[in-house]
């Protein structure tokens, strides 16, 4: 007799921060989920860096969290440190993040886990899937247990045929400790993926106690720390712990290179592609020789231990080597290190062979979400992880697909860039890569999102009403300033200050306000505004979003005009079984293109690499466009 009965709606394999919020999602939705993963100790581990967030991921998690996801919840329970990022650019450029407790990080994702109805768990690896009739239709353990689903999702991250290069040595595994996956490649490249290797790295870990912080500079977090989740679950952070930055030296280049001729890099052990902006200490000082020092972030991994991460020396290079270099780095003289830093290589599948919902194209019923599909980082990893877990429900339900577009959201636009670029170096989110990133700032995610996902079931009704209110009392706020007039001796003194020209007469506030020079601050010196904010109650958010769309309101709809005009390609759609090889005037590069990703609508098929502007037109003519 098997232990499982049932047949779940969704399984979901692999227990990382993909694989978490896919579980939750389709869980909080109303599907019987399962969660397998190889070890319940490690759900949702950070396996790198104990941080979430940073430029342009911290927007992804503000929007997971807008969708009703965990991640912005925990990371706001969990942190150290809060601090937004490139505050002196403008609000499209601003991203939160947070330095993390790693060991509650990963305690509270599994107890949140626990607490979600409809989701049940189980600790085993998986080795095969069972696919029918291109159906997927289950999965077996490595204990031959067969469990039968309507979809599966993979969520492998780097376990797939891992393998770890520490110098000369290399050893299975998915990470440091815990033992790689078998079988699943090897049935999926059966059923006709096409599958490659990546490779990822991570830094020495070292005991605090033995660093030396007085030759190091300080990095505190914000002033007034703000946090991810619009919901009201937990304050700011009242305190926070410091992270610190040194510098290597030509002293610590020198010694690194002493062991080039055993790096897995540079002797050709490893043969797969590393992230580009994020390398290993010994690749930057390779591709960057003209350096003569490279920062260090000396991060603590939590409130109470003593453990800290070695931000900006990732490394393969033998344990001696790093070792002996790292001591050579200011405050790391007398270093103890707790575990050296290593490389790892893993199967992934190009993205490519996904639709927009994440479900394969091969295989009916199966996604992929994380690494599996070439990213990096845990933020892209967990956005996906959503959208997988919440178009699984959708589909088991015969519902209409939750895709978003890129002026929706960065969700989006790593979706999109996924499936019609694909990837062959693992994908990173960056502000540049969203064309319409005025509009998918950090602060209005909630704006954007939360009313699709409560139409949708999995944005609670609480986060919907907070969503509204916010937006009604900064509507309110900005039409006060456009129906306020301010006098010239009252606004004179502060222009003047600012450097700012002068009012010949009385004028609205919202033009007042809508200076380069003037910032909130100025604005809240006003007697009017003063009285308007304590008589309304206004938060820190609603003021500063009131800022925003009072400041930037001529780029922000410029930027709308200009996405509205974009998305009229995307309601054309092209045909299932559109035959390319009929239309003789489209080039062969083209052709084979668009038939390998095929895509659903002619505004994805122009952001095809190697499609051309006259392509389009020709596919237009021939659809009657």
């Amino acid at each position: 007799m098997s232990i499982f009965q049932d047949t779940y709606d969704v399984i979901v394999v692999g227990g990382g921060h993909a694989g978490s919020e896919a579980a939750a999602a389709a869980a909080n939705m109303g599907s019987k989920t399962l969660l397998i993963t190889m070890s319940l100790q490690n759900i949702a581990q950070m396996s790198c860096n104990p941080a979430m967030g940073g430029i342009a991921k911290g927007q992804i998690v503000r929007e997971i969290d807008a969708l009703g996801g965990y991640s912005g919840i925990v990371s706001d329970k969990t942190a150290i440190q809060f601090k937004m990022l490139n505050k002196s650019k403008g609000p499209a450029m601003w991203s939160p993040r947070v330095q993390s407790d790693r060991m509650r990080f990963a305690e509270l994702w599994r107890l949140m886990l626990e607490g979600t109805p409809n989701l049940d768990f189980y600790q085993d690896m998986v080795r095969s899937l069972i696919i029918k009739n291109e159906r997927i239709e289950g999965v077996v353990t490595n204990l031959g247990i067969e469990i039968k689903a309507k979809t599966v999702i993979l969520t492998n991250g780097t376990f797939l045929n891992g393998l770890i290069h520490i110098g000369e040595k290399q050893f299975g595994g998915g990470r440091a400790g815990e033992s790689a996956a078998y079988g699943i490649t090897e049935d999926l490249v059966k059923a006709g993926f096409v599958s490659g290797r990546m490779k990822t790295g991570t830094p020495p870990r070292v005991d605090g106690r033995s660093l030396d912080y007085t030759k190091m500079e300080a990095q505190p977090g914000d002033e007034n720390p703000a946090k991810f989740s619009y919901l009201d679950v937990t304050k700011p952070l009242v305190e926070q712990r410091d992270c610190h930055m040194t510098y290597t030296s030509p002293l610590v280049h020198e010694l690194l290179r002493e062991g080039f001729d055993r790096s897995p890099m540079f002797t050709g052990r490893i043969k797969s592609i590393g992230p580009r902006y994020c390398p290993s200490i010994e690749d930057k000082i390779n591709r960057f020789a003209d350096k003569d020092r490279h920062q260090i972030f000396v991060e603590p991994e939590g409130w109470n231990t003593c453990e800290i991460y070695v931000n900006g020396f990732s490394t393969s290079l033998p344990e001696e080597v790093q070792i002996k270099a790292l001591r050579s780095v200011a405050g790391f003289e007398n270093a103890k290190i707790f575990r050296p830093g290593y490389a790892i290589e893993y199967d992934y599948f190009p993205p490519t062979q996904l639709k927009h919902t994440l479900e394969t194209k091969l295989v009916d019923g199966l996604f992929f979400a994380g690494q599996i599909n070439g990213t990096t980082g845990y933020e892209e990893a967990a956005a996906q992880g959503l959208m997988a877990g919440m178009n699984a429900h959708l589909k088991v339900n015969g519902k209409e697909p939750f895709i978003l577009r890129r002026d929706e959201a960065y969700i989006g636009v790593l979706i999109d860039d996924l499936i019609t670029k694909g990837t062959e170096e693992p994908y990173r989110m960056f502000t540049s890569r969203a064309e319409y990133r005025t509009l998918l700032r950090q602060d209005n995610a909630d704006f954007r999102l939360t009313p699709k996902s409560f139409e949708l079931g999995l944005a609670t009704e609480e986060r919907l009403r907070r969503m509204e209110f916010k937006r009604e009392e900064s509507e309110n706020f900005v039409q006060f300033f456009k129906e306020t007039s301010v006098k010239t001796e009252e606004a004179n003194p502060i222009l003047e200050e600012k450097g700012s020209s002068l009012m010949s007469q009385p004028d609205k506030m919202f033009k007042v306000f809508s200076r380069p020079q003037i910032e909130l601050g100025d604005i809240l010196k006003f007697k009017k505004v003063k009285e308007y904010i304590e008589e309304h109650d206004l938060d820190q958010e609603i003021l500063e979003q009131a800022e925003i769309q009072v400041k930037y309101s001529g780029y922000i709809e410029k930027e709308k005009s200009n996405a509205d005009k974009l998305t009229r390609l995307e309601d054309v759609k092209i045909p299932n079984n559109f035959d390319y090889d009929k239309i003789v005037s489209l080039s062969f590069e083209s052709r084979e293109k668009l038939k390998k990703i095929k895509p659903i609508t002619i505004s994805q098929a122009s952001r095809i690499s190697g499609v051309t502007p006259t392509d389009i037109s020709i596919l237009l003519i021939h659809m009657g466009r």
